[in-house]
């Protein structure tokens, strides 16, 4: 299949950070890709919290398995639409390889403990972890992607974040948030199906560990909808099955709407390339009503799932693992591995090391240095 005149095209890329000859069989976004899924940040997503904490059921969804949704999801829309196939699964499967042990609730309790030192975002970390972070290649740090795939790691960045970018990378991957341009259609396309993935699944999730009811849901007008048909066309299906079927719907109606919303505002908008994408405004989007559905499955999901008693338990727990085991790394470096107990950077050496930790690693590092286990 041909891409658009608007996708990413890899012949036409800004290039990298660091000059490479290009490979004789991939094109630079298929190799982009390779790099993150054979890098040691990526196996780490296996072992670390999407909503559950990994040891708390074999089946919940961990940053690993969210990812790989968010790359299948991406695939079948950048198809329809002639995008960059590749260049959108290389951004999905990185777009989280800065996520912090505990997921959320890890990031916020890290960046309250980085607040005097410049604080701490996932997004600028997972950029982090693939400008600097891995350590694989001789000829430099990181592992040396494309200048697409890094902007579309960079999903969020604060205005502080970008100025210290922009002066070390002039032109780079944070002008966007300086000039308010967007980056480019396959970038814009990882981050909504990243809200349609995690949406779905938390559901899913939710229903799994007890925490949400199926009649609870039955307020949610995306969801509603799509078990009515599931119940009408199979009265008698079990109730696991109901849930599975209106999910697999409700994820295929937002696919095909964003299809449909995205064919209409590029006809609109008539960008002739990548860079005329740039200076648009979004154009990978929702139609206006499943939109506010959207917006109202997530308003639910925060109050009975994110916001759940038996969620935040375990949410001050992380929070607490997390700031006891800054201070003990800040108060005593040597308790780190060498390469980052020997960096001047200490607040900063110690954010890079709790980030890279999956959740059990933490635990056991937290229970070694202050003795206090787990609470399960």
């Amino acid at each position: 299949m041909s891409l658009a005149p608007y996708a990413s095209h890899p012949a036409r890329s800004r290039g990298r950070r660091h000059a490479e000859a290009p490979a004789p069989t991939r094109d630079a976004f298929q190799r982009d890709r390779d790099r993150i899924v054979h890098s040691t940040a990526f196996r780490r997503l296996v072992y670390k919290t999407q909503v559950f904490l990994n040891h708390e059921g074999d089946l919940f969804r961990t940053r690993l398995t969210h990812s790989l949704e968010v790359a299948q999801l991406g695939r079948s829309i950048a198809r329809a639409l002639r995008l960059n196939e590749d260049l959108v699964e290389a951004i999905a499967l990185a777009h989280d390889l800065g996520h912090t042990p505990f997921g959320h609730a890890g990031q916020d309790a890290l960046n309250a403990c980085m607040d005097a030192h410049g604080g701490f975002e996932h997004n600028l970390q997972s950029l982090r972890v693939v400008d600097a972070l891995e350590h694989r290649y001789p000829q430099y740090e990181g592992i040396n992607l494309a200048f697409e795939t890094r902007e579309g790691i960079l999903k969020h960045c604060s205005r502080a974040n970008a100025e210290r970018l922009e002066a070390a990378e002039p032109g780079g991957v944070a002008r966007r948030f300086l000039d308010r341009t967007q980056p480019g259609l396959e970038a814009q396309l990882c981050n909504l199906a990243d809200e349609i993935a995690y949406n779905a699944h938390d559901i899913d999730d939710g229903v799994r560990s007890g925490l949400l009811a199926l009649d609870q849901l039955r307020e949610i007008e995306l969801f509603e909808r799509y078990r009515q048909q599931v119940l009408r066309e199979y009265p008698a299906l079990d109730e696991r099955r109901v849930l599975y079927e209106t999910i697999r719907r409700m994820l295929s109606a937002q696919v095909y709407d964003v299809i449909d919303a995205t064919r209409a505002a590029l006809e609109a908008a008539q960008p002739g390339d990548a860079d005329a994408v740039r200076q648009a405004p979004p154009l990978v989007l929702f139609s206006d009503a499943m939109r506010e559905q959207s917006v109202a499955l997530k308003r639910f999901l925060f109050a009975n799932l994110y916001r759940h008693p038996a969620v935040t338990r375990t949410t001050q727990q992380a929070q607490q693992v997390v700031r006891e085991l800054f201070d003990a790394y800040v108060a005593q470096p040597t308790e780190m591995p060498e390469r980052h107990a020997v960096r001047p950077d200490r607040q900063r050496a110690v954010a890079d090391y709790i980030a890279g930790m999956t959740d059990r690693f933490a635990m056991r590092e937290h229970e070694r240095l202050t003795g206090k286990p787990w609470q399960s």
